[in-house]
């Protein structure tokens, strides 16, 4: 990972991140509020010793920098500590008191300072007075040679231990610093892990090193979508409208030379929009003036005829046991140039009629009729449906959920296609970020989520009575699909 990589990270992952910081900062603040606040009173105390010339003060000093640095251990121990409780009386043991006493030697001086701190601030400075004087007469007492009355070595209190006015913790602005230092470092750090751990399809890089088939589209994510699945329903100009005419684009791309196409539109695992997918891009085909089946070959759980409000009694199914001719079963849709083959009743056995003869006849004679054929497939994991298709087709349309299909559905999905000679011809990349957010970005120019309608006021009139007339029923579910007139009825287009 690269510095973009990381930036990218941390800004896909930015809430998380924020949460975690502001987590920190409120536990913080939390403890803040529930500590005790704890008060310090330091006294200074000067070591020095008795010396008769210059030769012996020179090497009274150096014993005396020997002597703080054993002087500030002995105040961290517990003999100090016993001495205080007992003058003071105090309940605690010497032990806990110990623990509220820090004595520390400046370097190369014999200056000892000893601070006492008590969560109250009139107890913290007697505590540091009564240190320092048993401090004093202990120093006295060890360095009094026997025999002798005076003490080779003296420690003298030159700062009295004073009232503290202020807390010196807890420290709200230094907790809270650090808590929200800490947030970051955490949240960084679980973002990097989470995205490292994260196996689901977010680049185009990502596909082209799965799938040996180029990506020919991009479809963003549309909240409305779940109300309004069609694209017919929307504004000319909406941003997934103008995905599928890309996508239309590039599709007529695929295998140029070829005037008819069959194609199987499928995924890995149900919920990755291909039924919406093979719908809408059946219709951006139809409004490019193409000649357009839409096939509902998802004989499993069909989604077609509920997305145009076709009947679909009679379709796929009832063709291929013979019941009903291909040219009575197809349907003309709302949109012209596009017409539906819905699956017809579910069967106990949709795999044994893909496979049957008349299933490859039916595709045959649709290929011939129509300058595309589109079939939604059911997905390639659960069942062999697809795949089974798609080996009868010119290939297949693989559709991809950024963020929820993985890398191993992608392969898997793949490989079922290569079991049965059939091979993804292109990758289309559904739900992607409106704002261009993932793995190396979307910067190949479709689906990115940007309009460019024309202004309100330039031939608003004109534009508006030409869609209009070119959207005649675009409310699919209401529309009267024979009131296309300049409709062909299917008969005589299947002869």
């Amino acid at each position: 990972m690269d510095l973009r990589d990381y930036l990218r990270t941390f800004r896909e992952h930015r809430l998380l991140i924020a949460v975690i910081v502001l987590s920190c900062i409120a536990l913080a603040a939390l403890f803040t509020m529930r500590s005790t606040p704890q008060y310090a009173s330091t006294s200074r105390l000067f070591v020095s010793t008795s010396a008769s010339d210059d030769g012996q003060a020179f090497q009274g000093g150096q014993f005396s920098l020997q002597r703080v640095k054993s002087y500030a251990d002995l105040l961290n121990g517990e003999e100090i500590s016993r001495r205080t409780v007992q003058t003071l009386k105090l309940d605690e043991s010497p032990r806990e008191l110990a623990g509220q006493i820090t004595a520390s030697a400046k370097l190369d001086t014999v200056i000892l300072s000893i601070t006492v701190t008590d969560p109250s601030p009139e107890r913290a400075q007697l505590l540091a007075k009564t240190v320092s004087e048993e401090f004093v007469s202990y120093v006295a007492e060890l360095e009094t040679p026997p025999g002798q009355d005076e003490a080779t070595v003296k420690a003298t209190v030159v700062d009295a231990a004073t009232k503290p006015n202020a807390p010196i913790s807890p420290q709200p602005v230094r907790n809270l610093g650090l808590a929200a230092v800490l947030g970051l470092l955490l949240g960084a750090g679980v973002a990097v892990l989470r995205d490292t751990l994260d196996t689901t399809i977010k680049s185009p890089q990502q596909l082209e090193e799965l799938v040996d088939a180029p990506l020919i589209g991009s479809i963003t994510y549309d909240a409305d979508a779940v109300g309004e699945p069609l694209i017919t329903s929307l504004d000319p100009y909406a941003p997934r409208v103008e995905a599928f005419r890309v996508l239309r684009t590039n599709l007529q791309f695929i295998d140029p030379d070829q005037s008819k196409k069959v194609f199987v539109v499928t995924s890995s695992l149900p919920g990755e929009g291909k039924s919406t997918t093979a719908t809408n891009l059946a219709i951006a085909l139809a409004e490019g003036g193409e000649r357009v089946v839409l096939v509902e070959g998802d004989m499993r759980r069909p989604k077609v005829t509920e997305y145009l409000n076709i009947e679909g009694s009679v379709g796929l199914t009832t063709v291929l046991v013979g019941r009903v001719g291909l040219e009575y079963a197809v349907q003309p849709s709302s949109i012209v140039g596009l017409d539906v083959l819905t699956s017809g009743k579910i069967p106990p056995n949709p795999a044994e009629l893909i496979k049957s003869n008349a299933m490859a006849d039916t595709i045959k004679t649709l290929r011939e009729q129509y300058d595309y054929v589109l079939i939604d497939a059911t997905p390639l994991l659960p069942v062999t449906d697809a795949a089974l298709m798609s080996s009868l087709a010119d290939g297949a349309l693989l559709v991809v959920r950024h963020g929820k299909t993985t890398i191993d559905q992608v392969k898997l999905a793949v490989d079922r296609l290569a079991a049965v000679d059939a091979r993804p011809v292109g990758v289309i990349l559904n739900m992607t970020p409106r704002n261009g957010r993932g793995r190396g970005g979307y910067g190949y120019g479709y689906g990115y989520g940007y309009g460019y309608a024309p202004s309100p006021t330039s031939h608003a009139d004109d534009s508006s009575s030409f869609w209009k007339g070119r959207r005649a029923g675009s409310d699919v579910k209401d529309a009267n699909p024979q009131e296309a007139g300049d409709h062909e009825a299917p008969s005589s287009r299947l002869t």
